[in-house]
């Protein structure tokens, strides 16, 4: 039983908690266990709730006895861990700050709030790269995380403690943001599924740092989860306007029960042109193209001209956005020093990781020429959705390979812009485990739709996984 609870989906434990094949109490006993296990390698739950975590268990078991089945909501009674940057009443909220250290939330976020509505039981908060502008999970609040698969290799950031933690089997699912691809990378570096809704469609309020008008939109809040099932019921929970957040607005999801795979074009698009994609990564992306061609689907491979210009893509549209900068929230509401910093790092005495300073520095140099740059990309935006069209999807790599070293993406600042792009189009994309490498880190792929095609990236994450498998316990 404790084997089947720690593989199987959040939709699942739920139908064996309403039938009576297990109790709330002994999923979420099981899955702490689980995180006592595994978290001391990773360091992905800088944050427990396991005291609170049973004693809501408790409760959820004595609704379920008292009141039936057919009262319970959808997750009733299934432990789940949350980012750090959300806010979770009574726990840390500091994005990995340590000027926020001793910050606790008073509220919680509207997509948390939501989950818990929904049944879902906290068991701990996540970790988180500083500020959430990092695709490694460091900081000096928490330190670093490491990869279920290997913890010399990165878990990804910004939500790579969720996606750590999701993929040692110590948590069904997770809420996550992305900004750059901190849902889908993480998801991708530790084997399990992420999706990055269309823009506006799930709400940004309560993270920090907030998702400012403008910015709200590029960044999107989304679930991660072991099992691909539970990606769209987790969707349709989450999305909705908040009355908080402008960016937000109703929009019709779709089912992907509905979706006909054997119908759909897709659009195999190897590398950006960018960063080599290598070989094993490729070769899990080409597999999954054949496998589509031979259930039916109108396979087209080419790469548009579009995307080697994907960073300044991605630049022009947060620079257009005019949020605030990235240095003052580094100092906590007052421009920082970065350049002081950076000697304060060099010497040991800086309370700041080096991909933050770093940040801080560069957005003071000249941004370039952000209208023409944003031009090119509402044009390149256009011209990628006549090609993916409705009835479409676009199969994309994550990153140039498999989850590298701690301290790699450092030497290779722009890889990342894989996931990056999909932000500045405002697409939904679905991240989908493709097996694992010869060294055993995970492999696996991007699938891309055009705005309000959720569903239909959905429905071809949970037909690859049928197909391939999905995610494998480390």
């Amino acid at each position: 039983m404790s084997q089947d609870l720690t593989t199987a989906s959040g939709s699942k434990i739920a139908l064996m908690i309403k039938q009576g094949k297990t109790t709330s109490q002994q999923a979420v006993s099981v899955h702490i266990e689980k995180i006592k296990q595994t978290n001391p390698a990773i360091n992905a739950v800088v944050y427990e709730l396991f005291d609170q975590a049973l004693e809501m268990a408790k409760k959820a078991d004595k609704f379920l006895a008292e009141n039936g089945p057919e009262a319970c909501p959808p997750f009733h009674g299934v432990p789940c861990t949350i980012k750090e940057c959300f806010e979770l009443v009574g726990t840390p909220h500091t994005s990995g700050l340590v000027s926020r250290k001793h910050l606790v939330a008073q509220h919680n976020a509207p997509t948390v709030e939501r989950l818990l509505k929904a049944g879902a039981i906290p068991m701990g908060k996540t970790n988180t790269s500083e500020l959430c502008m990092w695709m490694e999970s460091d900081n000096k609040v928490y330190g670093r995380t490491g990869n279920p698969y290997n913890p010399c290799h990165i878990a990804g950031g910004s939500s790579g403690g969720e996606g750590s933690i999701i993929g040692a089997g110590a948590s069904p699912f997770g809420l996550g943001s992305d900004i750059g691809g901190s849902i889908r990378m993480p998801a991708f570096f530790n084997g399990v599924f992420g999706h990055k809704p269309t823009a506006g469609l799930i709400p940004n309020t309560g993270q920090y740092p907030p998702a400012e008008e403008g910015v709200s939109g590029m960044c999107t809040t989304g679930p991660l989860c072991r099992r691909a099932e539970d990606l769209m019921p987790l969707v349709k929970i989450l999305a909705g306007p908040d009355g908080q957040d402008p960016g937000c607005v109703p929009m019709e999801i779709g089912d992907p029960t509905k979706v006909d795979i054997s119908r759909l074009k897709v659009l195999d698009v190897p590398d950006n042109g960018l960063a080599r994609v290598k070989p094993e990564l490729a070769a899990a992306q080409r597999r999954a193209a054949m496998a589509l061609e031979k259930a039916g689907c109108k396979v087209i491979r080419t790469r548009p001209k579009g995307f080697s210009r994907s960073l300044q893509f991605w630049s022009a549209r947060l620079a257009s956005a005019n949020p605030t900068p990235f240095g003052v929230f580094m100092g906590d509401g007052k421009p920082l020093p970065a350049m002081q910093e950076l000697l304060r790092l060099a010497i040991g005495k800086s309370d700041h990781t080096l991909p933050g300073v770093l940040l801080a520095l560069l957005e003071n140099l000249p941004k370039g020429p952000v209208p023409k740059w944003l031009a090119g990309l509402n044009d390149f935006r256009d011209q990628l959705r006549d090609i993916i069209g409705t009835d479409g999807i676009m199969l994309f790599p994550p990153y140039s390979g498999p989850a590298p070293r701690h301290f790699v993406p450092q030497l290779q600042l722009y890889h990342w812009i894989y996931t990056g792009i999909i932000n500045a189009l405002h697409f939904p994309a679905t991240q989908v485990p493709l097996g694992l490498s010869e060294k055993g880190l995970p492999l696996g792929v991007q699938v891309v739709g055009i705005e309000g095609n959720d569903a239909t990236t959905i429905a071809v994450a949970n037909w690859l996984e049928k197909e391939t498998g999905g995610w494998v316990m480390p």
